[in-house]
């Protein structure tokens, strides 16, 4: 580690010089706590007294012959001579909560043998990118034992082959840095290092994660940037003063109850950047969710309170760093404002992310689907809105944990009307959701109709599946996600003006919208009837091609009322669409072929 760099916010290998660094010989430890009087190690309520090194604000202490697994922490003293027991900020693993030792951890047990996942990654932009969100304590519990979660390898048998058999290609995992909290879902963390130890250890958690890259499957980590968990022993105040907070209560305390990072502070920055790349190198995940962007860019969020550079420059500094050394890592920022530019690259004026979330698009839709049918005439143009916007970043079209909570009711619930209504309601949202522009991402329960909000104390319900509607929605949600992944004009050109053309968008006392979605290969209409009445529609193509069947959400074998039928259009030709409906067609290449053919001739 540089020291320079470290104090300037400009390292991202904290964690190779600070921590509890273990060989079979000697164990090196070693803490930042330049404004603690003296700094002891505390092994077996022990205390060995740490050295000052380097300018002295750095302690050390080289333990001989320590066994693997010990746990420790340090006995920080303030200058009246008091002191507060703290685990290690750079510790690599910790105990179950409510103990909260770090544990002394040899980070070359596991090897990756991952080199032919990443031969093959490419640029995701213009392929599917199909997330589903998971936090692994209740995809599904071990009924049979007394132990609350599965490990991170036990999981593997379950989650991965449901994740093939759905057709996704990238699982989001709710936070893993350690957290005392059940409740907190990961959201507020002690150990940055530590991968939680609900679920095992480092090494099992690379075990996972290497599955995942065999089936070919990404890992993404939901990361923590803002605040951090206000319990003592953790880092608020951590060398006796504010050290990774602000000292401020205007500014240092989040709406949440935690303190929030001081990112003017280069150790701060240089400490958050070293996480990232840690759990980047080290337990080699594909992407990064960051979440709560908005508190980044924004004094505790509020655009009103002004822009907060320091920390705009922090995430300038770190996307900038991951992409020049991990060019296949996405980065995905969680951001509810209006700020420009957060996914153009930071040599072009922007944040530097990958992608960002679409808040504007969920909430606009949600919101649409919750309105009576009668109101959705006047309310019409809440669907086409997000068509205005839809290029002015990189977005993804997140139905995340945050929208099945909270009283807010699961996305299968939101949907109005009677329990029929509610399911062909959300096979037809799902279908507008995988046609619409921009990458997916679907939170574990909502494709199998799951009516009971997230807890994160049950598995989710999967015995609903027993029941011939829930059965008949998952199959449904299986075979769009599986027709998304297959067909590149639903992802090939999400971020071009060309990929996507409204054909009617002024149906507004029908409660009708057609667009297609187009790219060199193929040619896809969508047509959705969100009234509670059946529509018939003159067919206005602007060619003379034929256009087939290629799915309907209201077909009987997804408990619809219409038999399933492979039909052909031409111009002009009238279609039937059911109430509450998604129909799509595909343009069929050879008359496509034969109608450029003619209107060539023609010129």
């Amino acid at each position: 580690m540089d020291f320079y760099n470290f104090y300037t916010g400009k390292s991202f290998d904290a964690h190779t010089f600070l921590g509890a660094h273990y060989t079979p010989q000697a164990t090196t430890f070693r803490t930042f706590a330049p404004n603690a009087s003296h700094v002891s190690l505390l092994i077996d309520d022990v205390e060995y007294d740490m050295g000052r090194i380097h300018d002295g604000q750095f302690y050390e202490y080289v333990f001989y012959n320590l066994p693997l697994h010990t746990y420790y922490q340090y006995r920080i003293y303030s200058h009246n001579n008091s002191y507060v027991d703290h685990c290690d900020p750079y510790g690599f693993a910790m105990q179950l909560r409510p103990a909260h030792q770090s544990i002394v951890t040899d980070l070359t047990e596991f090897t990756f043998d991952d080199e032919q996942w990443y031969a093959s990654l490419k640029d995701s932009k213009d392929k599917p990118l199909n997330i589903y969100e998971v936090h692994l304590g209740s995809f599904k519990k071990p009924g049979e034992r007394n132990d609350a979660w599965y490990q991170y390898d036990e999981i593997e048998e379950h989650l991965i082959p449901y994740l093939k058999a759905n057709h996704y290609n990238y699982v989001e995992f709710m936070p893993l840095c350690e957290y005392p909290s059940d409740e907190s879902w990961g959201y507020q963390n002690t150990g940055y290092f530590a991968p939680t130890s609900r679920y095992g250890n480092p090494e099992k958690l690379k075990h996972l994660i290497n599955a995942c890259h065999a089936n070919n499957i990404g890992c993404i980590l939901d990361f923590v940037s803002v605040h951090f968990a206000i319990d003592a022993y953790s880092l608020k105040q951590y060398d006796g003063t504010c050290l990774y907070e602000y000292p401020s209560n205007d500014v240092g305390v989040s709406e949440w109850g935690s303190c929030n990072f001081m990112h003017s502070r280069g150790e701060v920055q240089s400490f958050l950047q070293s996480s990232i790349n840690y759990w980047i190198s080290e337990f080699h995940f594909d992407g990064i969710r960051m979440d709560a962007i908005s508190r980044i860019i924004y004094w505790q969020g509020d655009p009103n309170r002004g822009v907060n550079a320091n920390a705009i420059g922090f995430i300038k500094n770190l996307n900038q760093y991951v992409k020049q050394q991990y060019p296949h890592c996405l980065m995905i920022a969680e951001d509810s404002t209006n700020y420009p530019n957060v996914t153009k690259p930071v040599e072009q004026g922007g944040l530097g992310f990958d992608y960002k979330w679409n808040m504007g698009w969920m909430n606009d839709t949600l919101a649409y689907f919750q309105i009576d049918p009668s109101q959705r005439s006047q309310n019409y143009h809440k669907l086409t809105f997000s068509m205005m916007y839809a290029y002015n970043e990189d977005f993804i079209l997140p139905f995340s944990h945050d929208e099945n909570v909270h009283g807010k009711k699961t996305i299968i619930d939101k949907m109005n009307g009677s329990y029929e209504e509610k399911f062909a309601q959300a096979k037809a949202l799902y279908v507008y959701m995988m046609t619409h522009p921009g990458k997916k991402l679907n939170f574990m329960g909502n494709e199998i109709g799951q009516f009971r909000e997230w807890d994160e104390t049950r598995e989710q319900d999967w015995d609903l599946l027993k029941y011939p509607m829930h059965d008949s929605f998952h199959h449904f949600i299986i075979d769009l996600n599986e027709l998304y992944m297959t067909h590149p004009s639903l992802s090939q050109d999400d971020f071009k003006v060309e990929g996507f053309k409204w054909l009617d968008c002024h149906q507004e006392p029908l409660c009708l919208y057609i667009y297609q979605r187009v790219c060199k290969e193929e040619t896809i209409v969508a047509f959705f009837n969100f009234s509670n009445t059946p529509q018939t529609y003159a067919i206005p193509f602007l060619d003379d091609a034929t256009y087939t069947t290629l799915l309907c959400s209201d077909w009987q074998q997804y408990s619809g009322n219409s038999v399933k039928t492979i039909s052909t259009y031409k111009k002009d030709d009238t279609i039937t669409l059911p109430a509450f409906s998604a129909t799509l067609l595909i343009k069929d290449k050879e008359t496509a072929k034969k109608a450029d053919d003619k209107s060539t001739d023609s010129k």
